[in-house]
């Protein structure tokens, strides 16, 4: 178990106002996120930020082992079956019993993140207002809202559905009458899926490649523009997106065998082409696109049994 030790710092103000929480490193090779808060707390902390309203809570590292050792989880990935645990039996099952009631307290989340391949910044955001079985919600607008002035122009979503599907196809496909975490259907649930689930809401934002230098700059910008969108501090009104490129995740594919392969170099967003060829199984068998659409999260260095890439078709939800 890691030596690190989960940590979070706020700052309140006299009058009330949003409970905003902020999240790095909730995979610890995604440092961005890191770099961008604890420049923000210096400024807070030498009174070059001053809140008016509300209390904002930071979290510099999420996942302290994972971050620690530079790698994407320390026993499993955080941002999976995140919920609160009775007998927690890894080290992720510790940090959820610690972020869980914390996320429970706060009313927006802005969790911190990057991407292994080449690419753009984007946002993922929840699903529409909807009282299904999935994810019932009823802040979309104001995800909505926030996603546009974040700095990005793309927006993604459908990704508790999209994992439900994939949770759906790996319980058609069991052997064993003992489904493993990955046949739970609570399984998608991260970050912002739980904190939809405490009554509030929040987005991911995706700030580039892990080793674009540009990403802590893109988090740091994300962080001044939620605060002065949501009348926290008082600065030049952040920009609105209005002309975002909107796609919505519809299928997940996983890797079988470890010598499963890409065709070539993906990177998220790379179009694809109907029967274009995506991946080879390690049987020979290609992996074809069954629908024009973009290819995203493809990840060559993925294990058997988790998810190698995303399929994502074009939305008009941001129209």
């Amino acid at each position: 178990m890691s030596s690190a030790l989960n940590h979070s710092i706020s700052f309140y103000s006299k009058t009330d106002g949003p409970r905003l929480i902020i999240l790095g490193a909730v995979h610890g090779n995604e440092t961005c996120g890191t770099e961008a808060i604890e420049h923000i707390i210096a400024e807070f902390s030498a009174k070059n930020l001053v809140l008016q309203r509300g209390s904002v809570t930071f979290v510099p590292v999420a996942n302290p082992m994972a971050y620690e050792r530079r790698q994407r989880c320390g026993e499993r990935n955080l941002n999976r079956m995140l919920m609160p645990y009775e007998n927690p039996k890894v080290y992720e099952d510790h940090i959820a019993n610690w972020l869980c009631p914390l996320l429970a307290k706060h009313d927006v989340l802005l969790d911190l993140h990057s991407f292994q391949s080449k690419g753009k910044a984007f946002v993922m955001v929840g699903p529409e207002n909807n009282d299904g079985e999935i994810e019932p919600f009823k802040f979309a607008a104001q995800e909505k809202a926030l996603a546009k002035i974040l700095g990005v122009t793309r927006a993604v979503d459908g990704w508790l559905k999209t994992y439900d599907n994939g949770i759906r196809r790996r319980q058609a496909q069991a052997t064993s009458d003992t489904p493993l975490p990955e046949q739970n259907i609570y399984f998608g649930v991260g970050t912002t899926e739980y904190m939809r689930t405490q009554g509030g809401y929040g987005v991911t934002l995706e700030c580039g490649s892990h080793l674009d230098p540009q990403a802590p700059v893109v988090a740091r910008h994300a962080i001044l523009n939620t605060l002065t969108h949501l009348g926290m501090i008082e600065q030049t009104a952040p920009l609105v997106e209005h002309s975002m490129e909107s796609l919505r995740l519809y299928d997940v594919i996983d890797k079988h065998h470890d010598d499963d392969i890409f065709s070539q170099t993906w990177s998220s967003f790379d179009a694809i082409k109907p029967n274009e060829v995506i991946g080879i199984r390690h049987q020979g068998q290609p992996m074809l696109a069954p629908e024009a659409g973009y290819i995203v999260f493809p990840d060559e260095d993925s294990r058997a049994g988790d998810e190698w890439f995303y399929l994502a078709r074009f939305s008009e939800r941001f129209l």
